[in-house]
């Protein structure tokens, strides 16, 4: 029999199940991400420190892991929450499941509670913290940890995940993951991206070099002075996790790049260029994390589906003239794009690497590809 497990939520709420992963116990804001599949993906993206997910999907698991679905080195995320993990895996490209990972990686699960409950009232009440654990079973004692804990709001999380020196990407595609991006494996023709990383997930890098740019990844504190000696031909700033308004050296490097270089930004990169330019952010209710995310192009009259990982949004009411939305998330009508209008610089709330993830968005880095010619 697997041992208990419980997780309870600062309102008072315990909800009951069993251990998948290690034992132990974790604290983290407990989100949802409603992907029906990408679980390893999710568990790699460092986007997630600092939180517990919980899948929607009910049942998670059920084609395994393996060694090339994986978005970084290892997993960022507090603790992981599922309705059923599948203890039977098919897939032909899978070498092992979903309990032995999360062991393996020292990650603290629960499964057998009912998500759909949990789901409902992170939506009617918002993303709250919480507590997961396998060693102390008390509720009483859960919840008081549970208050007692850091929310996201105000911490520096990107210290956590980003790279402590800088690195070029070397990373080949496999058979899989070119068929996936449309790309191959070229060689560098000389066009330079400089990667600034809050915590970049790697399929980003596979589709700059997918495209025969040199690629080379830069701490995401490194000044705009440093990263102009590297002499790029275009600025990328990456997804990465929790509140942007902290990352002050973020925005001055960002605020400095503007008219020297091409940027492009995508999910805490697009909020970290809004807010180099003047805007703010604020906190989302429940936040976007899924596949299946709408939005529209207001430079084309597209919808696209994309995939999304954030809690933190652009509020649209501080946006400076020199700022023009070019997307909107049709959730909630939400900011999901921005544009320098003066200065060539971009920046999208949501994933065009898509892993995992609909393909709707790769248009983008051809956009910003035509920019470094």
């Amino acid at each position: 029999m697997p041992n208990p497990a419980k997780l309870a939520l600062e309102d008072g709420t315990v909800y009951e199940g069993y251990s998948i992963g290690s034992d132990g116990e974790v604290t983290g804001e407990v989100v949802f991400n409603t992907a029906m599949t990408g679980y390893q993906e999710i568990l790699t993206d460092p986007s997630y420190r600092g939180q517990i997910v919980t899948m929607t999907y009910p049942e998670i698991g059920n084609y395994g892991v393996n060694s090339i679905d994986i978005e970084h080195e290892s997993p960022s995320l507090a603790g992981f929450i599922v309705r059923e993990d599948s203890r039977i895996y098919s897939n032909y490209r899978a070498d092992g499941d979903l309990h032995d990972y999360l062991t393996e990686h020292n990650l603290v699960g629960i499964a057998g509670i009912d998500t759909r409950a949990l789901v409902r009232r992170i939506r009617t009440e918002g993303a709250m913290r919480g507590v997961l654990s396998t060693t102390d079973l008390s509720d009483e004692n859960l919840v008081r940890k549970a208050k007692d804990s850091p929310g996201l709001v105000g911490r520096d999380l990107v210290r956590e995940v980003m790279p402590s020196q800088s690195s070029t990407w070397d990373g080949k595609l496999d058979e899989w993951t070119a068929k996936e991006i449309g790309g191959t494996n070229r060689s560098a023709d000389g066009t330079h991206i400089v990667c600034m990383d809050f915590g970049m997930k790697w399929n980003i890098p596979r589709h700059f070099a997918s495209r025969g740019n040199r690629v080379t990844i830069v701490p995401g504190d490194t000044s705009a002075a440093d990263i102009m000696k590297l002499n790029p031909s275009g600025v990328f700033l990456s997804n990465g996790p929790g509140d942007p308004e902290p990352l002050d050296y973020a925005h001055r490097s960002i605020r400095e790049l503007l008219g020297d270089v091409p940027i492009f930004g995508i999910c805490l990169g697009h909020q970290l260029l809004a807010l180099a330019c003047g805007a703010k952010t604020f906190k989302l209710k429940f936040g976007h994390r899924g596949v299946n995310q709408p939005v529209f192009d207001l430079t084309t009259g597209k919808v696209e589906i994309t995939t999304q990982n954030h809690g933190f949004a652009v509020e649209e009411e501080s946006l400076p003239d020199c700022l023009e939305i070019t997307h909107r998330n049709l959730n909630d009508d939400t900011v999901a794009g921005v544009r320098h209008r003066e200065q060539n610089a971009f920046g999208v709330q949501y994933h065009p690497e898509a892993a995992s993830g609909p393909h709707d968005s790769h248009y983008l880095f051809a956009r910003f590809q035509e920019q470094l010619q």
